[in-house]
C-alpha cells in the first residue's frame, strides 16, 4: 500500500497515513503511546553507526580527558539503567545490537544527541550548562530515551510517508540518498534545521523528559536536578534565540512543569 502512495491524490494522505499506523504501530515504553514505525530496528541501527562513524570523522574528539571521562561515566551508569529497566519489565529483547558508545566533541554548540544503537555525542558547549554529573545525567537521560523510544525511527517513518511515499528506507537509500541523508540529519537534530515534522516533536521531547528521569534516578542521580538544569538551560538562552538543543522542545515553563509532576514516579527508582 505505502509504495503506491506517490500515484494518490493529495486530499487522500491524511486516510493513507492513517491506514498506515493502523498497520505499523508499535508503543513507547513507559508512556505507552502507540507510535508509527514502518523502519526495521536492524535498519535504523546499521545506518546510524555508519553515520556516527562518518560524523567523528569529521568532528574533533575534546582533548579533555577528564570532561570525556566524566561522559562515559554518566554515560555507562544511564546504560545500565536503561538496560535493567527493559530486562525488569521483559523488553531486553528491545535493545539487542545495541552498541553502546559515549563521546565529547569540540564545539561550542548547547547540544547533545544520541542516535540508534546507543551511539551518543556530548558537545563542549553544552558542559556549563551541565555543571554537574547529575546535570549530565539529565541530559544523557533525555537524549537515550530519545533512542530507545525510537524516537528517530519515528519521525524516519513520517517523513518517507510524506517525502517519498513511504518507501522502504532501503529503496529510499539507492533511489534518492540525499533526500534520505536529509531526513536522517532532520529527525536526528544535525542539520542546519531540525526536521520539518515539527508538529510531532514536542510530544517526542515531553515523552524524554518523562523516560529520562526514570533513567537518570535508576542510575543513582537525583530525579529533582532535572528542574535545575532546564532553568539554567532557559537562562542561557538570554532572550536570544534558543540552542540548538532546545529549538524543537516545550516551553520552558510547560517542561518545568511536567517534570514536576512526574517526579513523584521517578523518585521510587532513586536509590
Amino acid at each position: 500500500m505505502l509504495t503506491k502512495l506517490r500515484r494518490l491524490n493529495p486530499t487522500l494522505l491524511p486516510l493513507v497515513l492513517l491506514a498506515a499506523f493502523a498497520l505499523s504501530c508499535t508503543t513507547v515504553p513507559i508512556s505507552g503511546r502507540k507510535q508509527l514505525n514502518i523502519i526495521p530496528a536492524g535498519q535504523m541501527m546499521s545506518m546510524s553507526y555508519s553515520q556516527y562513524d562518518a560524523f567523528l570523522k569529521e568532528h574533533p574528539v575534546s582533548s579533555d580527558a577528564g570532561q570525556t571521562a566524566r561522559i562515559k561515566t554518566v554515560g555507562a551508569k544511564i546504560q545500565r539503567s536503561v538496560e535493567k529497566y527493559y530486562r525488569d519489565n521483559g523488553m531486553a529483547s528491545q535493545l539487542e545490537g545495541y552498541q553502546w558508545e559515549f563521546n565529547l566533541v569540540e564545539d561550542k554548540a548547547v547540544n547533545a544527541w544520541c542516535m540508534p544503537g546507543g551511539k551518543v555525542v556530548f558537545y563542549t558547549g553544552i558542559l556549563p550548562v551541565c555543571q554537574t554529573d547529575a546535570g549530565i545525567a539529565v541530559v544523557m537521560g533525555h537524549e537515550v530515551a530519545h533512542a530507545v523510544a525510537d524516537h528517530g525511527a519515528e519521525r524516519m517513518s513520517q517523513g518517507l510517508i510524506a517525502q517519498m511515499g513511504g518507501i522502504a528506507l532501503s529503496k529510499a537509500l539507492e533511489s534518492k540518498p540525499q533526500q534520505t541523508q536529509e531526513l536522517w540529519m532532520g529527525a536526528f537534530g544535525l542539520g542546519a534545521q531540525i526536521g520539518v515534522l515539527l508538529p510531532f516533536s514536542r510530544t517526542q521531547e515531553s515523552e524524554a523528559d518523562h523516560l529520562g528521569l526514570i533513567f537518570m534516578a535508576m542510575a543513582g542521580y537525583d530525579p529533582g536536578e532535572a528542574g535545575t538544569f532546564w532553568q539554567r538551560m532557559s537562562a542561557d538562552k538570554g532572550g536570544a534565540a534558543p540552542p540548538e538543543f532546545m529549538s524543537t522542545h516545550p516551553s520552558d515553563a510547560t517542561r518545568i512543569r511536567q517534570i514536576k509532576e512526574h517526579l513523584p514516579e521517578a523518585r521510587k527508582y532513586y536509590k
